[in-house]
């Protein structure tokens, strides 16, 4: 894979010292936030894909609703003494 170099300007690179952790390089902490903003990119898709599956299936849309509607606070069986 080809390296690409990315150059900053100094007051830009003044701001990501100062967001980054010590120990992390700024070309590291520079291509999380990259990886970070695709990751989130591609899970907004993914949920924009689903809702419109859930418009198409009725069926896949009730079932959401029961289980959204579960209580997560009772126990799953009971306990035994």
């Amino acid at each position: 894979m080809p390296a690409t170099t990315i150059k900053l300007e100094a007051d830009l690179v003044k701001k990501v010292t100062t967001l980054k952790p010590k120990d992390e390089s700024i070309s590291g902490y520079v291509r999380e936030l990259i990886e970070r903003e695709h990751r989130a990119r591609e899970h907004k898709a993914a949920a924009g894909l689903y809702q419109q599956f859930l418009e198409k299936n009725p069926e896949e849309r009730s079932a959401m609703e029961v289980w959204e509607s579960a209580p997560l606070v009772d126990d799953v069986e009971p306990k035994r003494p």
